[in-house]
């Protein structure tokens, strides 16, 4: 499965994902007590469910009552309260990790050391409440078992009243808590992504796509917002099942019009034992009509740097052209070794499974499994062939 979580429409806050994930079936009976009991460290609140409707769109609204507030909590002081709630260890650390996002962003706005750190309305226990509460409804549905893609956050735009004074939108903080994280902003002038819900959405998030990539969805949620626009104040999530799997790769290519067969014949032996996905090697007529070759490699992003270092050394070439982070559907995959017995002996043949949405495509057996065994016998490949098929 694959979750998906949309802040496009209306940003993010705590509040908003509680709310998607308990209309995605978190039990909201328990987790109003895990968030009562644990923002009890700060504070005291009182926490509600309601179904209510945004412009159309039936969401969960999560209310989180303060009746007990604290001008400001030192970010030292709140992480030896979380270690000491009664909770599974990999929610403490969780939590923990999202209120050192926060603290880390502070810390760079303010140019304080993190034992500096004071947090206002961001360690105010309705900020304890969401952030226990988001991560305690992730485990109890089983999210860090599966695949959490974030789409791209609406911050909003304006300017907003802070503990800090008047700040324009996006605030500092969350500036810093999103970088390297795709953003944009409106559609109002109003925040609409506060730091709390960015840092759960940076820690739970495990990729970031500008697209919803090819999915069949199963089962959407929805969160909504406290403040109500012309247009639906709500967090989408979407669980899904993959139609296939999904990964970016870098496609490299050059045109090639002064080296011999044999030095591209040694180019693509260097390229695929550095270990790129894919080599080709397309004849072509260049300007002045010279006969050449395109060269096509197909890399994960992070071999990069390596591989066209690689080709401008091996090639002499002037340019190189690299298309990144090409979305590209791939099947599963999967290796089985099955024995056969051929002329009076057993071989081990492996077999490259492929699979989309559960269903076989590919069956092929290993082109070195059958020349090695055409070797071994005397056989012609083709009638090793056959004999496996």
């Amino acid at each position: 499965m694959t979750i998906i979580i949309d802040p496009q429409g209306s940003g993010i806050s705590g509040n908003m994902i509680i709310g998607a994930l308990v209309d995605l079936g978190a039990d909201e009976i328990k987790l109003r007590e895990v968030m009562e009991k644990s923002a009890g460290i700060i504070g005291e609140v009182n926490v509600s469910f309601d179904k209510v409707n945004k412009n159309g769109i039936n969401a969960m609204y999560c209310h989180v009552e303060m009746l007990d507030k604290k001008s400001h909590v030192l970010y030292n002081e709140l992480v030896d309260a979380i270690n000491n709630l009664n909770l599974d260890a990999n929610i403490k650390k969780t939590s923990l990790n999202i209120f050192k996002r926060i603290a880390i962003a502070e810390s760079k706005v303010h140019g304080k050391s993190l034992d500096e750190i004071h947090f206002h309305e961001v360690g105010a226990s309705d900020a304890v409440a969401d952030v226990i509460g988001s991560v305690w409804a992730y485990y109890s549905l089983n999210l860090d078992k599966e695949k959490i893609i974030g789409l791209p956050i609406s911050v909003g735009g304006g300017q907003v009243k802070t503990a800090h004074g008047i700040l324009p939108v996006p605030v500092p903080a969350v500036l810093e808590i999103l970088k390297g994280i795709p953003f944009k902003g409106g559609p109002v002038s109003s925040e609409i992504a506060t730091p709390t819900g960015c840092a759960i959405y940076a820690e739970l998030c495990d990729e970031i796509k500008e697209f919803i990539p090819l999915i069949q969805s199963d089962k959407l949620a929805y969160g909504a917002g406290s403040k109500d626009f012309d247009h639906p104040n709500v967090l989408r999530v979407i669980q899904s099942e993959n139609i296939n799997e999904n990964d970016q790769i870098d496609v490299i290519e050059t045109n090639l019009d002064h080296l011999t067969g044999e030095e591209i014949g040694y180019l693509f032996d260097k390229l695929l034992d550095a270990g790129v996905s894919d080599v080709s090697i397309t004849p072509i007529i260049m300007k002045k009509n010279r006969q050449g070759s395109l060269l096509k490699v197909i890399s994960r992003k992070e071999k990069r740097d390596e591989i066209v270092n690689l080709i401008f050394k091996e090639t002499g070439s002037l340019g190189i052209r690299i298309a990144p982070n090409i979305h590209r559907g791939i099947a599963k995959r999967e290796f089985i070794k099955k024995s056969f017995k051929i002329e009076n002996k057993e071989y081990e043949v492996t077999f490259k499974i492929g699979y989309v949405n559960g269903k076989i495509i590919s069956n092929r057996p290993e082109y070195e499994d059958l020349k090695r065994i055409a070797l071994d016998t005397g056989l012609s490949l083709r009638e090793v062939r056959e004999m496996i098929r």
